[in-house]
C-alpha cells in the first residue's frame, strides 16, 4: 500500500446533467451555485482528471457542492434532481474507479419519504459510500424524527453521513439588520451551523443508538475541537443554567458524557491550508477519526491549491508513519468500507 496516496473524502463536483436540471428547476437566483458552476474543474471531468494527475495516488470520493437540493427546488422536483446527480456521480465511479473509488449520494431531504427511497437506491444499486446531509433542512434541525430516521437507516446500511454546513447571507448577524455582512455568514456562520448540528445529534443520543456510524464533519469538525472545555466541564453542568419552566429544553436520552459523544464524530482535514486547525482537530478526534479532505476546488487556484497545501501540512507534521497513513487513506478505507481503492 502506498502510504502517501491520498483519498479525498470531502471534495465537490457538479455534473453537467445535474447542473442543467437544477438550473431549470431553480425557484430563485442562486449566486453560490452560479459561482460553483463557473469553476472549470467543478463541471469538466477532463479538467478534473488532468488536475488529479499532478498528485501521485490521489483519489476522490466526490459529493455535490452547495446549495442543498431543497434550496434549489421544492419537494416536487428534488427527487428527480437527486436521481440525476447520483446517476452521474455513479457513472464517474463506474467509468474510472482508479480515480473515484466511490461517491457520496445526495437526497431530496425536503421530501423525506422520497429521500429514504433514493438512499436505498443509491446505496444498494449504485454503490454510494454514504449520503450528504446539510446542517439544517429548510431551517429545520437534523434531530427531527424524520431526519433522524434517514440517518439511522444510513447506519443500518453500514454507510456514512457527510455533514456539510449551510447558512445563507440572508441570515443576519444582528436582528435589526437585513443580511449578514463581510461574508461572516460563511466564514463564521458555517462553522457555527456545523457545531450546533453536531450538538443536536449528540443530545439526540445518535451515537448511543448508532455507535459505528461514521459522521464526517466538514472543515475539521468546525468549532468543536476548540471548545473541548466548554463541552466537558461546561456541558457537565447541563441544566444548571436553565430556568425550571424550560426543563424540556434539556431533556436528552444521551447516555455518555457530552464531550465523549462529540469525539464520536469524524473530521476531514479541509482547513483552507491551516496547520494549527488540523493539529487541533487531531488532538480532539484522534488519528483514527480524521480523514484527508480538501474542499476542492474552492481554493484560489480552483483545484490543486488545497490539495497541495494539505499534503504538505501532513508531511511536515510530527506524525508517525502509521498515523499519517491512517489520515491520508487508511481511515477512509476502513470507515467507508472501500474495497476498490488501488
Amino acid at each position: 500500500m502506498d502510504t502517501h496516496a491520498a483519498i479525498d473524502v470531502f471534495c465537490h463536483c457538479l455534473p453537467p446533467a445535474y447542473c442543467d436540471a437544477a438550473n431549470r428547476a431553480a425557484v430563485r437566483p442562486l449566486t453560490m451555485f452560479a459561482r460553483a458552476q463557473s469553476i472549470p474543474i467543478m463541471v469538466n471531468l477532463d479538467e478534473r482528471l488532468r488536475m488529479m494527475e499532478q498528485f501521485d495516488g490521489y483519489q476522490q470520493i466526490p459529493s455535490l457542492a452547495s446549495p442543498p437540493l431543497e434550496v434549489i427546488a421544492g419537494p416536487d422536483a428534488t427527487p428527480e434532481l437527486a436521481r440525476i446527480a447520483n446517476d452521474a456521480l455513479a457513472r464517474m465511479v463506474a467509468d474510472d474507479p482508479e480515480h473515484f473509488p466511490s461517491f457520496v449520494a445526495s437526497l431530496p431531504l425536503n421530501a423525506p419519504d422520497a429521500a429514504l427511497v433514493e438512499m436505498e437506491r443509491a446505496v444498494n444499486e449504485l454503490g454510494a459510500a454514504g449520503v450528504q446531509m446539510f446542517t439544517s433542512i429548510d431551517g429545520r434541525p437534523l434531530d427531527e424524527p424524520e431526519f433522524l430516521a434517514i440517518i439511522e437507516r444510513t447506519a443500518a446500511l453500514h454507510r456514512a453521513v457527510w455533514l456539510h454546513p449551510t447558512r445563507p447571507m440572508t441570515v443576519p448577524d444582528y436582528a435589526d439588520e437585513p443580511y449578514s455582512k463581510y461574508d461572516l455568514w460563511w466564514a463564521l456562520g458555517w462553522p457555527y451551523e456545523s457545531s450546533v448540528a453536531m450538538g443536536r445529534l449528540v443530545f439526540a443520543g445518535l451515537f448511543d443508538r448508532c455507535p459505528d456510524l461514521p459522521v464526517i464533519t466538514h472543515h475539521v469538525g468546525a468549532m468543536i475541537p476548540m471548545m473541548e472545555g466548554r463541552l466537558d466541564a461546561g456541558l457537565g453542568l447541563l441544566g444548571t443554567r436553565t430556568p425550571p419552566e424550560f426543563a424540556a429544553a434539556i431533556e436528552t436520552p444521551l447516555q455518555q458524557r457530552p464531550v465523549e459523544a462529540f469525539r464520536r464524530f469524524c473530521a476531514d482535514t479541509a482547513s483552507f491550508g491551516s496547520r494549527i486547525t488540523i493539529e487541533c482537530g487531531l488532538k480532539f478526534f484522534g488519528a483514527d477519526r480524521v480523514m484527508f479532505g480538501t474542499d476542492m476546488p474552492f481554493d484560489p487556484e480552483q483545484g490543486p491549491g488545497f490539495i497541495r497545501s494539505t499534503l504538505r501540512i501532513l508531511d511536515e507534521m510530527d506524525l508517525s508513519d502509521e498515523d499519517r497513513e491512517k489520515i491520508l487513506n487508511g481511515n477512509a478505507r476502513r470507515l467507508l468500507r472501500l474495497t476498490s481503492c488501488s
